[in-house]
Order: C-alpha cells, then structure tokens, then sequence
C-alpha cells in the first residue's frame, strides 16, 4: 500500500508525518511532570490547593524559595551545607569513577592479560544485582575501616561501577590496534597512551557515565542516611525529606516543589552539556567482543 501523496512533484510521507506526531505527544507526556514541578514551584498558597488543580500558576512567586530558606534556617545546619555536600560527593563520585572505569577497561580490552574474560563476565555478573542487595556488606566494610561520618564512606563504595567498566571497554574495543601500537613504536609507554589516546577516544563513553553516575549520586537519599551519624554531613536528598515530614500541609507542599526544583537544575544542566557525547555513544558502543 503507497502510504505517500504526490503533492506538486513532491511525496507527503503519511507514515513519517503520523511517527512525528506520535513522538511529539509522548515528549510532551514525559515533560509534563517536570513542567508541573516548575509551576507548583513558583504557586502562591492561594493556588496550590484549587479544585480543580490549575496545571499553571496564575499568579508566581518565590514565597516558596524562602519558605525553603527560613525552614532549613531554623535547623542546626543550613541549607547550603546540604548543597556543599552533595556536591562533593557526586562530584568525586563522578571524576573517581569514570577515571577508575577507564583504567580498567584499558587492559581488559586491549592487553592480553590472564583471566581477562573471567574478570569481564565478573563486571557483567555484577550488573544483575541492585544497589541494595550489596548495602549491608557495604556498610560492614565502611564500618571496619573507620570511616563512618566521612566523605570517604559516601564515595568509595560507588566509584567502581559495573556499569562504568561495562561501557569503557564496549567502547574501548572500537579503538584500533593499529593505531596504539603505531604510538608505542613512536617512543610512548602505556600512561601517554593512556592519557592522549584512550581517554579522548573514550570521551563519549565517560560523558554517558558521568551522566548517569551524577544523576544516581545526586539523588540518593540513602547513602547519607546509613554511613553517616551527624547532620552536617548529610546531603540535599536528606533535606528534603527533612523538609517534607515538616508540620503545614499546605506551605509544605510549595517547599518541596521550590527543593525538588533545585535539586532538577544540576541534572538538567549535566545532561545538556553532555547530551551530544550521550547521543554518540548510543549510537556507536557496540557489543562486541
């Protein structure tokens, strides 16, 4: 069946017309929560509990924002101590991890070193098993260390991420042979290979991980509550929460739209500066061996 017209010498594509349409209404499905966190942020009182809802505000305001203000302000730690810590925690999270990731898919895809694919179906296995299956043992390592209510408790249980080696070494062995030897014949050893070959053509890869391992770092309430014992190191999450077991109804519901707002931005941002190299590693990270 011809699913085009011929309209003055030029085919109209009923099928690429109906995908487009179809593609646009689910966009605008996913964005809608977003859209209706930004609005519920900036509603005075008077709109938040309106029947019928109003998806957008009528009259904004940033009543809420400092009502988030004068709400952690009363506590014994500010709010800007909650943003300095998640902060460094997804932040070390993210540079640590990626660094470690592509340090070992290096040599599991381009060295023939032993146990090479038994240590690379390990990485595989370990992608089975959800974060909390490995927390109670988790804390038992932490906690023999002696570093409960540090920073070091926060980050190195997730700077070696399954997930991050999978994707390094996927994308590693697209890298030529060829190429890595024509620069050690050159005179460079294995760290300049390292750095000015393997982690410019890692790039994409790194983007994707750093990416995902932000987004789950930043919006993990849990880490801070089992590894800490003092307020002051907790993270943004654990505001929140703070802020949404807190007494009045309805200012409350404009508070945690103002927070949740605040903790989106670094993840919008995150994803726009390394949305290109995210969409290139979609599409070129093969699954070859």
């Amino acid at each position: 069946m011809e699913h085009s017209l011929s309209v003055k010498g030029k085919r109209f594509d009923f099928g690429g017309t109906i995908l487009y349409v179809l593609l646009t209404l689910f966009g605008l499905l996913m964005l809608a929560p977003l859209v209706y966190m930004v609005s519920t942020a900036f509603k005075p009182t008077s709109e938040l509990f309106l029947f019928p809802p109003r998806f957008f505000v009528m009259e904004p305001t940033i009543r809420n924002f400092n009502d988030l203000v004068l709400a952690t302000g009363t506590s014994i730690v500010p709010f800007s101590r909650y943003i300095f810590n998640s902060f460094i925690v997804s932040g070390a999270i993210v540079v640590l991890g990626a660094l470690i990731a592509a340090m070992a898919a290096y040599p599991l895809s381009k060295h023939n070193m032993p146990f090479r694919k038994m240590i690379f179906s390990m990485i595989i296995f370990a992608l089975m098993f959800a974060p909390q299956v490995t927390q109670i043992p988790q804390f038992l390592v932490i906690n023999k260390l002696g570093i409960i209510n540090t920073y070091f408790a926060l980050i190195l249980p997730f700077v070696a991420a399954p997930v991050g080696m999978f994707l390094m070494k996927q994308f590693a062995d697209q890298i030529p042979d060829v190429l890595l030897e024509a620069v050690k014949i050159d005179g460079a050893g294995e760290w300049k290979t390292f750095w000015i070959i393997v982690i410019p053509m890692l790039k994409p890869a790194l983007a994707t991980f750093a990416l995902i391992s932000f987004i789950a770092a930043w919006n993990d309430p849990f880490s801070a509550t089992i590894y800490t014992t003092t307020e002051n190191m907790k993270t943004l999450p654990n505001a929140l929460q703070t802020i949404q077991g807190g007494a009045g109804v309805v200012a409350r519901v404009g508070t945690v739209a103002a927070a949740s707002l605040l903790m989106t931005i670094p993840t919008i941002l995150v994803f726009i500066i390394s949305q290109k190299m995210v969409l290139e590693t979609m599409a070129h990270s093969g699954i070859k061996e």
